[in-house]
Order: structure tokens, then C-alpha cells, then sequence
């Protein structure tokens, strides 16, 4: 595979363990050369990710807490002080109380959908606002969504509507950013097992009916979103932006 990151600070936000979609990416990105800087959400993750980074090749690891705008403020401080510019963000975060997943949506309660949008909506907003900062050569900022977003899927709930969000954000970001030329992109990425996807009730059935109603007759593996997203990392895409790039095996496309 060609080397189409070489020489780029890519920032991976969301790698949890080595089942994650953003640790497919990373591992895809380092394949193209790409430096890596990651970023954990609590001190309970740092080594996790710290290993992770590490078998990668990078040493790049800082905390961020997604929903405090002041450990956003001093991770993009630190990223310019310590790399200078950044050339592309992975923001692969999500997040919705459990019993909000598990219950209908109706009795989704007012804290968890506003809990649900910040984390998987608005974070995506308030890293882009800072990311742009370091964006000073232009760059790529991707994100990661579901089907769910436009079509009921029971049990995906409030981050059905929170990943629709975050789907509209990318549309508008965009086009903020395309003066600067930072392109902003969403993979909606098939169904794949992830830790997180675990707290999907009746996740399993799901992933059985992509597999047998899919044009391709199976689920989209971790690699493959990897590579996905370095095209959309890379200047392949140079003239793609605001754009939700279904990455599933076709699935998309069935009506039934």
C-alpha cells in the first residue's frame, strides 16, 4: 500500500481497545506513514491506550475529556506546542447512559439525550473549533456514524438521534471549514462488534441480517473501515467534503 499519510500528525480520537473501529484506522493510518498522537478519556483508559500507541510506534498519548471545553483547550495547546500542526482528526466518540439505550425511546430521559447529544454530537463541534487552530496546511476531520441516524433500528435508541446530530453537524462544518480548506466527513460504518456495541439490545440479531441481506453477502470487517478512512484522510479526497460515506457492505441500499 502506498504511503498516502507519510509525514502526517494524525490525532485519533476514541481508540478504547483493539476491537475499536478508530484503532482500525490507526492501524491503517501507520501502515501509510502517518505520525500518530492519541488521545484516552480517563485515567482508567491511559494505559490501554498508552500500550496500544506504543505497538504503533507512537509515544504521542494526551488525556482529553470530551465534554470539558478546558481539557479540550489544553489538548489542542499541547498539540501545537508539542507537533505544530495537525493534518487530520479521527473523532471516533459516542456515548449514551445505559438505560437509555435499553428502554424504549420514548422514556428516553431529558439528562440522558442531552448527555447523549453533547458526547456524540457536539464534541465533534467544540474539537473541530480548536482543530482548525492547528489545521494551518488544511487537513481532513472525520467522524464515525450509523444507519441508525436514518432508519429505526430497535434498540439504537437515543444514539439513533444523536449520530443524526452529529450527521447534520458534518453538513454544516463543513462548510465553515472549506475556506480553510479542512474537509469534514462521516464513515457510517456497518454493523461490526465493538465493546460499545455490546449495549445495543438485540445488537446480534442485526448483525445477522446485514450478513444475509448485504449484496455482499457479509458484515464489514475493522480493516476495511481503516482503509476507508485514509482515503478520506488522504488528498484522494481533496474535493470531498460534508459527505456520510456508507461503508457496509451495501446494506444501505436494501429496502428489504
Amino acid at each position: 500500500m502506498k504511503e498516502l499519510l507519510k509525514g502526517k500528525n494524525i490525532l485519533i480520537m476514541g481508540v478504547r481497545n483493539k476491537w475499536s473501529i478508530a484503532w482500525g484506522i490507526a492501524k491503517s493510518s501507520a501502515a501509510n506513514g502517518a505520525n500518530l498522537i492519541f488521545t484516552y478519556q480517563s485515567d482508567r483508559e491511559e494505559k490501554d491506550v498508552a500500550d496500544l500507541a506504543a505497538s504503533l510506534g507512537s509515544s504521542s498519548i494526551y488525556k482529553c475529556d470530551i465534554s470539558s471545553d478546558e481539557e479540550i483547550d489544553t489538548l489542542f495547546d499541547n498539540l501545537k506546542k508539542n507537533h505544530g500542526i495537525v493534518h487530520g482528526l479521527v473523532h471516533s466518540i459516542a456515548h449514551a447512559n445505559t438505560e437509555d439505550i435499553r428502554n424504549n425511546f420514548i422514556n428516553t430521559s431529558r439528562e440522558g439525550f442531552l448527555h447523549a447529544l453533547d458526547v456524540s454530537a457536539y464534541s465533534l463541534v467544540a474539537v473541530s473549533r480548536r482543530a482548525a487552530e492547528v489545521m494551518t496546511e488544511g487537513g481532513s476531520i472525520l467522524t464515525l456514524t450509523y444507519m441508525g441516524s436514518e432508519k429505526v433500528f430497535p434498540g439504537y435508541n437515543v444514539m439513533g438521534v444523536a449520530k443524526a446530530a452529529l450527521e447534520a453537524c458534518v453538513r454544516y462544518l463543513a462548510y465553515d471549514l472549506g475556506p480553510a480548506n479542512i474537509r469534514v466527513n462521516a464513515i457510517s460504518a456497518g454493523a461490526i462488534k465493538t465493546l460499545s456495541s455490546k449495549a445495543i439490545k438485540g445488537f446480534g440479531n442485526i448483525l445477522e441480517i446485514s450478513q444475509e441481506r448485504s449484496p455482499l453477502r457479509r458484515t464489514v470487517e475493522q480493516d476495511e473501515l481503516g482503509d476507508a478512512a485514509i482515503f478520506l484522510l488522504s488528498d484522494l479526497s481533496r474535493a470531498i467534503t460534508g459527505e456520510i460515506m456508507f461503508v457496509d457492505c451495501g446494506y444501505n441500499i436494501m429496502g428489504i
